[in-house]
């Protein structure tokens, strides 16, 4: 899969394209992929998607951006999983957002990016104050030459599966619900990073797993897996929040405990998929009683998984 930083000049070939975030790659964004590669093979194109990075909302809304499912590289490794040739990631910025909707159609989708064949969410805005919609594709797409489709919305669990159910599910400690609405547990991945080896003297050693940034979409502790250590699935408990009985004002931390495991694996790139919920983060009275607390959620995880009776 190529990879490009923003658009080029001139496309070395005409594409066939989809556009939108795609936080979470959920099944609707999975729908649209498989849909993409499906036009693009029988037409002898590349499947190509246009992403942007940051969310916009980062930029418009910082203070009330939603949390990021995924990050980047995330995104673009389950971009290949599902058959995407290339990838245009495009910076969103105050410039970007200020492109008027049929220069943006005119000069990037026909002429930089020679755009044969169009799929768009049913939803999507486009353009300087959101101006271009699936009808402004649609008026301007026999001057440009290319066909232009609409996605409509799938639905999973009994509700419209979006970036924003997946949220609120794992926000509420429904994992389950969440993997139902993405079609795979949801996961972080990250290096493993040098902590303050806190678990280690208590008892528990943990991998600390680098987050990209600082609003994960959930928080508290998790029966999940790690996975990336020479194709080993590796059961264990995990701790995600600001760990108040270690600090004050800490920040977001992913620290796992894998059970029975010993290795030193820092610098190693993981993903860690989330189960389960045991219960939420909170401040204990002592050291000794965050001890017993710990040794208990590592039960039930364990209890969770099955090895435990």
């Amino acid at each position: 899969m190529l990879i490009y930083r923003g658009i080029p000049p001139v496309s070395d070939t005409p594409v066939a394209l989809t556009i939108g975030n795609f936080d979470g790659v959920h099944l609707g964004h999975q729908a649209m992929l498989m849909r993409l590669e499906e036009a693009a093979r029988a037409r002898g194109l590349p499947a190509c998607v246009m992403t942007f990075e940051p969310h916009p909302r980062e930029v418009f809304t910082p203070d009330d951006a939603p949390a990021r499912l995924t990050n980047l590289r995330e995104k673009l490794e389950l971009f290949a999983k599902y058959g995407v040739d290339r990838v245009y990631v495009c910076r969103f910025n105050q410039r970007f957002a200020h492109i008027p909707a049929d220069e943006f159609v005119q000069d990037i989708l026909c002429r930089r990016l020679q755009a044969q064949w169009l799929l768009i969410g049913d939803d999507f805005r486009f353009g300087a104050k959101r101006a271009g919609d699936f009808l402004m594709l649609e008026s301007l797409s026999g001057n440009c030459g290319y066909e232009i489709h609409a996605m409509h919305s799938v639905t999973a669990a009994d509700r419209r599966v979006s970036s924003t159910a997946v949220r609120e599910a794992l926000a509420g400690g429904d994992l389950e619900l969440a993997a139902k609405l993405l079609g795979r547990p949801y996961s972080i991945s990250g290096r493993v990073v040098h902590g303050d080896k806190a678990g280690r003297k208590l008892g528990y050693p943990t991998a600390n797993i680098q987050l990209k940034h600082n609003k994960p979409p959930l928080a508290g502790i998790y029966a999940v897996k790690l996975n990336g250590l020479g194709g080993l699935e590796l059961p264990g408990a995990a701790s995600l929040g600001i760990r108040p009985t270690m600090k004050a004002n800490g920040k977001p931390t992913l620290e796992v405990h894998v059970f029975g495991f010993d290795r030193q694996i820092y610098g190693e790139h993981v993903r860690v998929d989330f189960y389960h919920k045991l219960r939420d983060e909170k401040k204990f009275p002592s050291l000794e009683a965050l001890t017993e607390a710990i040794g208990q959620d590592v039960h039930d995880a364990k209890r969770y998984f099955g090895l435990l009776p």
